[in-house]
């Protein structure tokens, strides 16, 4: 497998234990090469403590720490927000985060000069074909590494073996060894005893959930908020106006201590395979949440019934990998335009892991408590219209019945 010809690897290192790993197995079998490693902060926290140290005292030559988190949030959350774009009720807290990410780490590789980029996903997981395919459109000369797909290691035990063999500092343990990805918008937990589904996964013991707590441990009293919208982008709560990133994490203080955004699916992989997940997204639920109350009065029911459709895809296309695509880039036009009349406040509700509408108002909205009202309307509207109106849409229908009726009684 030793490949003199690459002198420089660029790697996306998060210090976990695949790419920790990784940079041993790299200096063995690709002999003399420089591994540059690069981390892209997108609200990890104190996962990137001491990375430097670590990636160093592994066999790397240096360590780049990105801040990625304003452009993750403004450039990729963002605009899945706007689409209302949810994968099998999934968020897609991995799923964007990966293209932010390899757009960065190509163009580290290209200022570089790097012979290769390599990452460390695994082969039965999406994340390679999302880091692959953003590689592909920004690098589309460089050569891919992905030990998962080539090394001799076939389980995560196996792995801590190699580590411990070649001193590789963990903060794991075997029992406590769940595949979990953290950022600013959600944390995942994988494998262990979640990989049955019969599992109930284990809310309530202490350490399993570190973004959230469970909805039997959330405070007995409501918590009330309201959150402003401009075009369809979230800018102020309870009246005070926050930056993008603040305004996620501020978000998800208050949701994660009122038990919001616990989801426990088993969704369908790309690659083919059911996937059991356990995901937290607190402040990105409540966001979800508000910005479909803000459409349901903001948008007219054709648009908003056919932004279903376009969610849909949408969603696919970011859980595909397929971010950096022409149609990813039309149907954010169409959204941009769907967007241009949700503004306004939604207040929430936020009790035990559940969130109510407490009210919303906009002045672009299209309710009109006159026409719909049950009182008297003022001659708003006609109901004696509904008749004609009747007869049209039903139309089809009894011409059918009646032909029917009438083959039925000449046979």
């Amino acid at each position: 497998m030793s490949d003199t010809s690459i002198k420089k690897i660029v790697l996306a290192y998060s210090g976990g234990l695949d790419t920790s790993v990784i940079i041993p197995w790299l200096k063995e079998n690709y002999p003399g090469c420089e591994v540059i490693a690069v981390s892209g902060d997108v609200g990890q926290g104190t996962e990137l403590d001491g990375l430097e140290k670590k990636a160093k005292a592994t066999g790397a030559s240096k360590l780049y720490v990105l801040d990625l988190k304003k452009d993750y949030v403004e450039n990729y959350i963002y605009p899945c927000l706007k689409a209302g774009a949810e994968y099998e009720t999934y968020l897609l807290g991995t799923s964007h985060a990966r293209p932010c990410i390899a757009k960065a780490l190509a163009e580290i590789a290209l200022a570089e000069h790097a012979d290769a980029i390599c990452h460390g996903c695994t082969g039965k997981g999406n994340d390679q074909v999302r880091f692959e395919l953003s590689i592909k459109h920004f690098a589309p000369h460089i050569k891919i590494i992905a030990p998962w797909r080539i090394w001799n290691i076939k389980s995560r035990d196996e792995e801590i073996d190699y580590a411990e063999a070649h001193h590789v500092p963990l903060k794991i343990s075997r029992e406590t060894n769940y595949s979990k990805d953290k950022n600013i918008w959600h944390l995942s937990h994988e494998g262990l005893d979640l990989e049955n589904p019969a599992n109930e996964p284990q809310y309530n013991k202490e350490g399993f959930l570190e973004m959230s707590v469970s909805p039997e441990q959330a405070p007995d009293k409501p918590t009330y908020l309201t959150i402003q919208f401009e075009k369809g982008i979230p800018v102020a709560i309870d009246g005070k106006t926050m930056e993008s990133v603040e305004l996620v994490s501020y978000l998800n203080q208050v949701g994660g201590a009122n038990g919001i955004g616990l989801l426990d699916i088993v969704e369908n992989r790309l690659v083919g395979m059911k996937s059991r997940g356990v995901y937290e997204t607190p402040g990105g639920t409540i966001l979800y949440r508000a910005h479909e109350a803000l459409e349901m009065i903001t948008l007219d029911r054709d648009t908003q019934h056919y932004k279903k459709l376009v969610s849909q895809k949408y969603a696919e296309l970011v859980y595909f990998g397929q971010w950096f695509t022409p149609l990813r880039e039309a149907l954010d036009a169409f959204v941009d335009v769907t967007q241009q009349t949700v503004s306004g406040e939604v207040k929430l509700k936020l009790y035990k892991g559940n969130i109510q509408l407490a009210g919303v108002t906009s002045p672009f909205s299209l309710y009109s408590e006159t026409i719909a009202s049950f009182g008297e309307d003022g001659g708003a509207y006609n109901q004696k219209d509904s008749a004609g109106f009747i007869n049209l849409f039903g139309l089809p229908i009894q011409v059918k019945a009646l032909l029917d009726e009438e083959r039925k009684n000449n046979q």
